[in-house]
């Protein structure tokens, strides 16, 4: 769709998007969501801003102003600390939180986040990753054997879902069912540039293929116009 047709468009925001706020500071995040206006509901809130200590200010805020909050946190450490870890992030009201694909952790997580509403998602394999990298770091598997185990283990442990690439949504959405919930990162148009993503597809083909929701990040923040590139990775979206 033409960016002068989307400005004239009605805006229809797509629930299944989510725009990672992986930025510098909080004050940044503040204003990309400002910039995006209704253009997007769902926002990701990473390590980044953790590690700036207002990240779970921004996902207080973000609640409240009627967004849905992804802490993609990717939490790793023994099942007491993940259980207790999750249980207060449950208490937050946030909707999803990633935690590494190992059945310990991911079993930790789903007690932690006990009856709240708090989506728990396993991350199989990193995006960024290929083959070769997997075997540097001493796996016999490649990615998509290793994201077949992990999406198995991730079901036993009772994760509401995975993240993987797009390149294996169809196997997490054949192996997880109809409401197993998918969430593909590394998704990129074919207008913008792949950055660091090793398995990346278009919007597009990660929902064809059994994506539940798709991150689509810097051809979206890095645009010129970010509200725009939102519309246009949406209108994508709309005719998938």
């Amino acid at each position: 769709m033409a960016a002068a047709a989307l400005a004239q468009a009605p805006v229809a925001a797509d629930p299944r998007l989510i725009v990672p706020l992986d930025l510098p500071s909080v004050d940044e995040a503040r204003a990309m969501v400002e910039a995006l206006g209704e253009a997007v509901t769902f926002y990701k809130v990473g390590l980044e801003l953790f590690a700036g200590g207002e990240g779970m200010t921004l996902a207080r805020e973000l609640k409240a102003a009627g967004k849905q909050v992804f802490l993609d946190w990717k939490l790793h450490d023994i099942g007491t600390t993940v259980q207790r870890s999750a249980a207060v992030l449950a208490g937050a009201g946030c909707d999803f939180l990633t935690v590494h694909g190992e059945p310990q952790v991911m079993a930790a997580a789903v007690r932690g986040k006990g009856a709240s509403n708090l989506k728990v998602l396993a991350v199989t394999v990193l995006t960024s990753l290929t083959d070769a990298d997997l075997a540097e770091m001493g796996f016999v598997d490649g990615a998509r054997a290793l994201v077949e185990r992990r999406i198995h283990q991730a079901i036993a442990a009772g994760c509401d879902g995975v993240i993987a690439s797009p390149h294996e949504a169809s196997l997490a959405r054949a192996l997880g069912g109809k409401d197993f919930l998918v969430v593909t990162p590394g998704v990129r148009p074919d207008w913008s540039a792949k950055n660091d993503q090793a398995r990346a597809a278009t919007p597009r083909e990660a929902l064809q293929a059994g994506a539940s929701h798709i991150v689509c990040g810097r051809p979206i923040t890095a645009a010129n116009d970010p509200r725009e590139a939102a519309l246009r990775v949406a209108a994508e979206m709309a005719g998938a």
